[in-house]
């Protein structure tokens, strides 16, 4: 039995540049087959694991995972160390808004807690 030719190979650059076309037009399922495929024949391709990252969008984790790959390949890359800088920053953010509103519920239970007693006390005499 003879194989059909299933046509010519995409090199990896084809490969990316098509996925950077798919996650361009926001078809970032159809990217990330493209960037895999990039990543399965170079697994230290830092345009990929970049693009991999930018299109997690919903997966902060996933995101976070990528941007770390891309800096054990090339501890240079500025965009990755940025990124991740900026997911800290707004992580850290996120972390002090809520300590500040429990620090503001608490503090306002206590002042009540003031007025009860006071209350209480100017009551009961």
């Amino acid at each position: 039995m003879v194989k059909k030719d299933a046509g010519p190979q995409l090199n990896r650059e084809e490969l990316l540049q098509m996925g950077i076309r798919a996650a361009k037009d926001g078809n970032n399922d159809g990217a990330r087959i493209f960037f895999e495929q990039v990543l399965g024949q170079d697994k230290r391709n830092e345009r990929a694991m970049m693009w991999m990252a930018k299109i997690a969008t919903d997966n902060k984790a996933e995101r976070k995972k990528w941007l770390e790959k891309t800096l054990e390949i090339n501890p240079d890359n500025l965009q990755a160390r940025d990124a991740l800088k900026k997911m800290a920053y707004v992580r850290s953010a996120t972390e002090n808004r809520t300590l500040l509103m429990f620090g503001m519920v608490v503090g306002v239970m206590l002042v009540l807690a003031l007025v009860v007693v006071v209350g209480v006390m100017v009551f009961n005499r």
